[in-house]
């Protein structure tokens, strides 16, 4: 959220606090240690942020699709820094992805949402931190290409 616009309606406060109601509202989960209790945390806090963006973008609150940009990580997915990325559409590309390429697809839901380090992402999924970066590589530049031939399709 540190990386967020000034006047974005949903505070960090809130986004923690929905979800931790999420995670406390589930099936208890064994937490196996504090990297998989943070892997589940980065998931429901993706969830929340999505949720809030496409809530805003609904015709019914007020019009067509707003943009809810994330700009501090532009440079993750190798865009133009003015770009901003778009919430939704990293989203959706996110779940196009994980149709083939689910580890992934985790490893950037662990790194990008949660903030996990190559480290606590390879312990949770059971993996050599050298392999999740890996994988953090390929997923950053088929998200990439992903991104930017939707911004040449539809540019706003």
């Amino acid at each position: 959220m540190r990386n967020e616009r000034g006047d974005h309606t949903l505070q960090p406060t809130a986004l923690v606090n929905e979800a931790f109601m999420r995670l406390a509202q589930s099936p208890t989960l064994p937490w196996q240690d504090r990297a998989h209790f943070l892997a589940v945390s980065a998931q429901a806090m993706r969830r929340v942020l999505v949720e809030h963006a496409r809530g805003r973008s609904a015709r019914k609150r007020g019009g067509d699709r707003q943009r809810v940009t994330l700009t501090g990580n532009v440079s993750d997915f190798d865009l133009p820094s003015d770009a901003g990325l778009d919430l939704i559409d990293l989203n959706d590309k996110l779940e196009t992805l994980r149709l083939d390429h689910e580890r992934p697809a985790r490893v950037v839901e662990m790194r990008f949402f949660g903030g996990l380090s190559f480290e606590e992402a390879g312990h949770v999924l059971g993996l050599s931190p050298r392999t999740v970066q890996a994988d953090w590589h390929f997923a950053r530049a088929w998200l990439a290409r992903a991104l930017k031939s939707h911004r040449a399709e539809d540019p706003e």
